[in-house]
């Protein structure tokens, strides 16, 4: 017995470490972690003064930051999950706020803004306005706010952001018993803060034992199901927009329009002539007609003028509109110059106001090709600009596109142009132009539908406006050597009779094409616009309900182009 008692002591002793052990494991393991995380590392704060943003309940890698006591958002961020329309005026040191009847204007580095146009009115922020560091505009946010539809509120220890511009219905419950907001699902993930009994969290994702959740300050964590009171809907409500709504100026028809080109004062007097056989005014005819009247004089504005009152009486007698239009690649400014500057832009659109004033102008008509992106910003400012004093006045602002073409031009911003301007008109043609590597079509089929498709997805169908060629291409190609020359309807259907080239139709482009082979191996080829590519034209543009079709240029149809458009157009339901 001696020998047992003290082997049974040792195995008690051993038992008892094992078990002391063990418990210590399994306290261990299912013990609750009291560890806080370093938030500065969890909201990846890079520095001082920098604020990470909770956006609609998700952490972006967009970063605020603070100076002077104020919070600034990156302009171009301002711009891609804000507010696009605070223009950034490089050249004048401003920033530029537009709405449908105001231009307001502060100057980099201040706290004031003014405006003028609808009101002649001022104000100052509590911080600085705008504020440029190197290349980057940095934007106050409560400025921001004042102008665009979103909510926001800034935390501290660490600072952050929480902005909030959707407003939907979720989920919501209390905290039942005093407990922890951790980073992760599990007892031992780290603390983000303590949540106490009765605090209300939204739930974001309910899982088997935890949930992931949303404090009002910004946190989000997990928090295990038990401490969570059973959810209730809370129902998500925007505050009142602060988005003035833009009016348009449009017409109970169909517009008809063709482009009139004058290149002096005496092409003003070819009007009647060539509006003889357009069905003008008549239903489903010409109704709108739009002469190549005004060109950039210089770059302070300025324009060279072909008005003519007589022009516009016979228009009218004819029941046409006018829309003046205005280019900027036939005078001698040059719109890159024009554009980015505020006095100048206010000069050109005073100009062309007295213009309409003076002419008794339904319209103008903005034609500005080959606008390079570092200009595109300039560009949609000025038709923001310009259609104020436009929309005061009742007179219809238009403006001229290219087939959207990705990069290649989508900073001429078709979208903004669509909220700020009355009708949109593409441009369906030179797919081939002088110059191309290859001989091919003016606008087939696919190019037409296309720009179409790509536009009435940014712009609303009812202000779109199809612009078609009345003419072709006679392309010559000789071994690497491309060229070709545009002939009216008449002169291109002459020049294949002349060769007796044959015609047939191309269901790939719509169009009638032909060719021919010179004796020197020079190969001619023509893809024919002509009375039926045109039809093909609108019945495609009738299937997408646009506001209406727009010819280049007038005098180059033949005349039975216009009973096609006039059948063409009746017959689009």
């Amino acid at each position: 017995m001696k020998r047992i008692i003290p082997i049974l002591i040792a195995v008690a002793l051993i038992l008892i470490v094992g078990a002391l052990y063990g418990g210590g494991q399994v306290l261990e393991r299912y013990s609750y972690s009291r560890e806080y995380a370093d938030l500065n590392e969890y909201f990846g704060v890079t520095g001082d003064g920098d604020i990470p943003i909770l956006m609609n309940n998700e952490w972006i890698d967009v970063h605020a930051r603070m100076v002077d006591g104020g919070c600034y958002l990156r302009h171009e961020d301002v711009d891609r999950l804000l507010n696009s329309r605070f223009y950034y005026g490089r050249a004048d040191g401003t920033l530029v706020y537009t709405t449908p009847d105001t231009i307001i204007t502060a100057k980099l580095g201040t706290d004031e803004w003014t405006s003028a146009g609808g009101s002649s009115d001022s104000g100052r922020e509590k911080h600085v306005i705008a504020r440029e560091d190197g290349e980057t505009l940095w934007i106050l946010m409560d400025y921001v706010e004042r102008y665009s539809d979103f909510t926001w509120a800034l935390y501290e220890e660490p600072y952050r952001i929480r902005i909030s511009t959707e407003w939907k219905d979720f989920e919501q419950s209390g905290i039942t018993k005093n407990t922890s907001l951790r980073v992760l699902g599990g007892v031992k993930s780290e603390i983000l803060r303590d949540l106490k009994k009765g605090e209300r969290v939204a739930v974001l994702e309910r899982m088997e034992t935890w949930s992931r959740v949303r404090t009002d300050d910004g946190f989000t964590g997990y928090v295990e199901n038990k401490r969570l009171s059973e959810p209730i809907k809370a129902e998500g409500v925007a505050p009142a927009s602060k988005q003035m709504e833009y009016s348009h100026i449009t017409r109970d028809r169909q517009i008809v329009l063709a482009w009139h080109q004058i290149a002096g004062a005496a092409g003003n007097d070819t009007l009647g002539p060539m509006i003889a056989a357009t069905n003008a005014g008549q239903v489903n005819g010409l109704n709108t007609i739009s002469p190549t009247w005004f060109s950039l004089a210089d770059d302070q504005g300025g324009i060279n003028s072909f008005a003519s009152t007589g022009y516009v009486t016979e228009a009218h007698a004819a029941g046409l509109e006018v829309w003046g239009l205005v280019d900027n690649f036939t005078g001698e400014g040059d719109s890159t110059e024009v554009l980015k500057y505020a006095a100048t832009r206010a000069n050109l659109i005073a100009n062309l106001m007295d213009q309409a004033a003076q002419y008794d102008l339904e319209g103008i008509n903005v034609d500005f090709e080959g606008v390079p992106a570092s200009s595109g910003e300039d560009f949609i400012e000025f038709i923001r600009e310009l259609s104020i004093p436009c929309r005061k006045e009742g007179i219809v602002l238009s403006v001229d596109n290219y087939v959207p073409m990705g990069s290649l031009n989508d900073h001429y911003d078709r979208a903004e142009q669509g909220v700020v301007a009355d009708y949109i008109i593409v441009m369906g043609y030179d797919e081939h132009y002088k110059g191309s590597p290859e001989a091919g079509s003016v606008a087939s089929i696919g190019y037409v539908e296309d720009g179409i498709r790509r536009t009435v997805s940014e712009v609303p169908a009812e202000r779109v406006i199809g612009g078609m060629p009345f003419y072709t291409r006679v392309w010559s190609t000789k071994g690497n050597e491309v060229d070709s020359s545009a002939l009216d309807m008449k002169s291109s259907a002459d020049w294949v009779a002349e060769r007796g080239v044959k015609l047939a139709w191309d269901d790939e482009t719509c169009q009638n094409y032909g060719e021919i082979t010179d004796g020197d191996g020079t190969l001619r080829q023509v893809w024919m616009e002509d009375a039926e590519s045109i039809r093909t034209k609108i019945a495609v543009m009738g299937t997408y309900k646009i506001a209406g079709v727009a010819g280049w240029r007038l005098g180059f149809e033949t005349p039975d182009i216009w009973e096609v458009i006039a059948t063409s157009l009746a017959s689009v339901p």
